[in-house]
């Protein structure tokens, strides 16, 4: 029957996630092994295990599939391992240098030795054009149309694929990229298919002000758009010679998801696509026991996000990086480190453990997987440590070897440190929890929120294995483990709405403000995100739309962003705004200037358009009863970090664990696709839809009332 059935797909660095929902709230977990040359052959080898899992052809189970929301890494390694599209720049004349000149601002002010990050469109494919705009967006010099076919020729040339527009101030007038646009196309071919080259126009994808901001965005989309194209281009006919009739959705960098077709045309909406998930499904996991706040962590086999979310949203930001580049799209403001469980350990040149940011990644992968890897990862230490099982990693399907994890650390680790191989091990994992600890500081600390207050919502295949010593470091006391934590993102994306941002710029004084351009400015953002969600097949029913404005105290630096409800907008009201934004101003600086009567400024209106989706629904469980020892499997020697020492600890089968059910630390549990190591200070009870609650044992009380009601 078609539409049986919605798919979840997470591509990283080591494995390719996948979560498959059926109708009945049923849901199954698949991982394959990523393969980094071409994504698409991992994704596919994926929807081939659920066939046969299924024990039905390719053909007749994809039948089936109504959705498939995908999370890319695509765009996103195009930028680290710096393979994009080859990119030419069109800007105004006198401004060729705004790549390298950026902000004019040091990242380490202190280094003297710090490169500038290089651009990623060398010097001489940066092509100045004589034209200006004053802010106003009055024209000062007209466009210079022999310096664009000038520009177009050399291009040709050189065999551009890609091409970006970006003129000074076009943001308040896009008269004269347009004019440069047209030419372009004419010459070089049509912006957004196979025989032209691939074209960003900043007036049209970043009609905003901050021109470094403007120019790189607009780079970085032209740089990674083609290998996107071609990457989705060819991803839609393997699925349609496999027989696929349903939707496919591309996960975005702000949570949201769009069609493939949107998501070519603005490729760097797809730079954090994957980890964008995350949030979003620990918002959903946490709503179940009426938690408002939380923040997440997934520990893959490369990397390490962490993200908070308040008041049932995921901060988001404006002012985000990727490889030292400036990416000005809203997106999720999640911190990603190297962290994962392919992190290699090594000694630095003063005799200090490091762990990562270099990862073994899936091949040749840990020491411990047998294939051909001779470097010390966290997996090694977490084998070593007894933390996980030799002979069921995956469920069997990737026996662990012990002998050459021991081997590993001990000549690389144990051996340069003067120690044995078990407190070589235990460093390690020491190591990469404070690693991890300080990245969840770094979402929530840095920004004004206190990590004790919220609980962690843990994820990944190898997150569970440390969240206990992670929480510990940051004295958090409740850690929830979805039942589908070894692919939350995956999870997460089958949870999303499509989500478009727009931005118009509007500079003025908040009480000098031209009401009739102000609202017009947001009529004309709401007409376009309507026609395109519309052109998604998005019923303007299900469209809900969430307005914002960016502000600032006169000659500050950084805009607030603050959120406004249309009746502000529609009455006009700039007090209520006014109230709203320096109490904000406050909880991000530690200041306002409510009392000395400062000026405010008005730099962006923004709109986030919202179509919502068919969720899947989790089938709940029965109430079981406290006793789990029924899924009891063995006992094992397990390395406890703050006694130093091995100690024989229950293993518990989590597959046969139910609603209700208890488990006093230290234990492990084990399931097919991830492991959770509780330490003595932790219980875990067995929630309603089969995840973990996790929590310090003077919580007894307090999480047996939340989650079994007594």
């Amino acid at each position: 029957m078609t539409g049986e059935y919605k798919i979840g797909i997470d591509v990283g660095g080591t494995f390719t996630d996948f979560l498959l929902t059926s109708k009945d709230g049923s849901s199954e977990i698949y991982k394959v092994l990523s393969t980094p040359d071409d994504p698409s052959v991992g994704l596919m080898n994926g929807l081939e295990e659920m066939a046969k899992g299924k024990n039905v052809s390719l053909k007749d189970f994809i039948k089936k599939v109504k959705t498939v929301v995908h999370g890319t890494t695509v765009t996103t390694n195009a930028v680290l391992t710096r393979q994009g599209a080859k990119t030419g720049l069109l800007t105004t004349k006198g401004l060729r240098d705004a790549l390298e000149m950026r902000r004019g601002i040091r990242e380490e002010q202190y280094n003297n030795r710090y490169t500038n990050v290089e651009p990623l469109v060398p010097r001489y494919l940066r092509y100045p054009v004589e034209e200006r705009l004053d802010y106003k967006g009055d024209i000062l010099t007209e466009l210079k149309k022999s310096d664009v076919l000038d520009a177009a020729e050399w291009f040709k040339k050189e065999g551009i694929e890609a091409v970006a527009i970006c003129f000074m101030n076009s943001f308040a007038n896009d008269i004269n990229e347009s004019k440069a646009a047209e030419i372009i196309k004419e010459k070089l071919g049509s912006g957004f298919n196979e025989s032209g080259v691939y074209l960003t126009i900043s007036s049209e994808f970043l009609p905003s002000i901050r021109f470094y901001d403007r120019i790189s965005t607009t780079v970085l989309n032209s740089y990674v758009g083609p290998i996107l194209r071609s990457y989705l281009t060819s991803l839609t006919k393997k699925l349609k010679d496999a027989g696929f009739e349903g939707v496919l959705l591309i996960m975005q960098s702000n949570g949201g998801v769009v069609s493939p077709q949107v998501a070519m045309d603005k490729a760097a909406v797809t730079l954090l696509s994957g980890p964008a998930a995350g949030p979003v499904a620990g918002v959903e996991y946490t709503s179940i026991q009426d938690y408002d706040d939380c923040l997440t962590i997934d520990m893959g086999g490369t990397s390490f996000d962490a993200a908070l979310i308040k008041d049932k949203t995921p901060l988001v930001t404006t002012e985000g990086e990727i490889n030292r580049l400036r990416l000005a799209l809203p997106m999720l403001g999640i911190v990603t480190i190297g962290a994962g469980g392919g992190s290699i350990g090594w000694v630095d040149e003063g005799g200090l453990l490091r762990m990562g940011p270099q990862s073994a990644g899936s091949k040749p992968g840990p020491a411990c997987y047998d294939l051909g890897g001779e470097l010390p990862t966290c997996t090694d230490a977490d084998l070593v440590l007894g933390y996980l099982d030799k002979d069921f990693f995956a469920g069997g399907k990737i026996p662990l070897n012990y002998d050459r994890a021991e081997k590993a650390i001990k000549e690389k680790i144990a051996g340069p440190l003067g120690m044995n191989v078990i407190e070589a091990a235990s460093g390690m994992y020491h190591v990469i929890n404070v690693n991890m600890a300080s990245g969840v500081r770094e979402v929530s600390v840095k920004r004004g929120h206190d990590p004790r207050e919220f609980p962690l919502v843990v994820a990944g295949g190898a997150g569970p294995v440390h969240a206990c010593m992670i929480a510990l470091e940051l004295e958090i006391p409740v850690m929830i483990i979805p039942k589908e934590s070894s692919i939350f993102c995956a999870a997460g994306m089958l949870m999303s709405d499509l989500k478009h941002n727009f931005v118009r710029t509007y500079s003025t004084l908040l009480n000098k403000i031209d009401k009739q351009k102000f609202r017009s400015l947001f009529h004309e953002m709401k007409r376009e995100a309507t026609e395109l969600l519309t052109s998604e097949h998005i019923p303007k029913e299900s469209i809900q739309y969430v307005y914002s404005l960016d502000m600032r105290y006169v000659k500050q630096y950084h805009e607030v962003n603050v959120e406004v409800t249309r009746e502000e907008l529609e009455k006009e009201d700039i007090e209520s705004v006014v109230l709203k934004f320096h109490p904000e101003h406050n909880r991000l600086y530690g200041y306002s200037l409510k009392e000395e009567g400062t000026s405010i400024e008005l730099i962006n209106l923004r709109l986030l358009s919202i179509g919502k989706t068919e969720k899947p629904k989790f089938r709940q469980e029965e109430y079981d009863k406290e006793d789990s020892s029924k899924a009891l499997k063995k006992k094992r020697k397990v390395y406890l970090p703050l006694k130093k020492a091995f100690e024989e600890v229950p293993v518990y089968n989590g597959h046969q664990l139910r609603f209700g059910n208890k488990i006093f630390g230290p234990a492990i549990i084990e399931q097919v696709n991830t492991t959770t190591f509780i330490t003595p200070e932790y219980n875990v009870i067995c929630d309603k839809y089969g995840s973990y609650t996790m929590y310090l044992k003077a919580k007894e009380g307090e999480i047996n009332k939340k989650i079994v009601g007594i």
